[in-house]
């Protein structure tokens, strides 16, 4: 195992707060310090940092301050810790998670429709799809094949109909990921994952109702990899603005509306001292 990788900046001198009455905490200074290590490119994700002691030392602080730090750190998704011999605080990139649950808890207090998603889906979702065409692998084909695939058979129970809609949602998630635009991209993952996380539907939606859903977003993700594969971008572009409108139609067809709920970090299986898995 490679040895830990010592960040190399002059020892940090913590200043008083002259702006009123209220004094900045010296664990949250530490914590700016160290965004601005990041900030100033001293540090990059993958970068572990000094032991616990080590930086106490660095900052001067006390224990508690820089375990203040570190966790804002955390709970910012800046650096991941954990524990052990070999423990510490590592740098990271912020996860899409801590992304929309950020987005999501500022929405909660909005009030925002499934409608509204679909107004700025119907505009966005075209331009990440055709922008992802020339990027395609065949890995990336696999996967779309495979999402199709998943989403075909006779549905049999209405929660092997939930796991073939949040397969729907992983075809788009795959365009996603290979559109080079990170800023597209990233408003698209979050739109996808509020769809995953945040749409119910009716309790009496009958099974017809949910296969017919089914067939038509078959139908449409089949046309849309086709085209792909011809690398037919325009085509690509047409056929998901097509999609999109349908996907709106159904979703009014089986009653789905928004959940609104503030995001913990249970139900995305971020947590304390610990990664979420892929």
């Amino acid at each position: 195992m490679a040895g830990r990788k010592q960040t190399t900046v002059k020892k940090p001198l913590l200043q008083p707060d002259n702006r009123g009455p209220r004094t900045i905490k010296r664990g949250d200074q530490v914590a700016e310090l160290i965004k601005s290590w990041i900030n100033d490119g001293k540090v990059r994700p993958g970068v572990r940092l000094n032991k616990e002691a080590e930086l106490q030392d660095l900052f001067k602080v006390s224990r508690g301050s820089m375990r203040e730090a570190l966790k804002a750190l955390e709970v910012q998704g800046l650096v991941s810790l954990s524990t052990g011999p070999d423990g510490g605080a590592t740098i990271t990139r912020v996860p899409l998670a801590r992304a929309f649950q950020s987005l999501q808890n500022f929405l909660f207090f909005e009030s925002i429709s499934l409608e509204d998603i679909y107004g700025v889906r119907r505009v966005l979702e075209p331009l990440l799809a055709a922008g992802a065409v020339e990027h395609l692998t065949d890995a990336d084909f696999e996967a779309l094949e495979r999402s199709v695939e998943v989403c075909e058979p006779f549905v049999a129970s209405h929660e092997h109909a939930l796991d073939q809609r949040h397969e729907d949602i992983h075809f788009h998630d795959v365009l996603a990921a290979a559109n080079p635009n990170a800023f597209l991209r990233c408003l698209c993952q979050i739109i996808n994952q509020m769809l995953h996380s945040l749409v119910v539907v009716a309790g009496n939606v009958t099974q017809q109702e949910y296969q017919a859903f089914g067939r038509k977003t078959v139908a449409a993700h089949r046309a849309i990899l086709d085209a792909a594969r011809r690398r037919d971008a325009s085509a690509v572009e047409q056929l998901m603005a097509v999609h999109m409108e349908e996907a709106e139609a159904q979703l009014r067809k089986v009653h789905a509306a928004l959940r609104q709920k503030l995001v913990l970090d249970s139900d995305l299986g971020l947590r304390a001292g610990g990664k979420r898995g892929s």
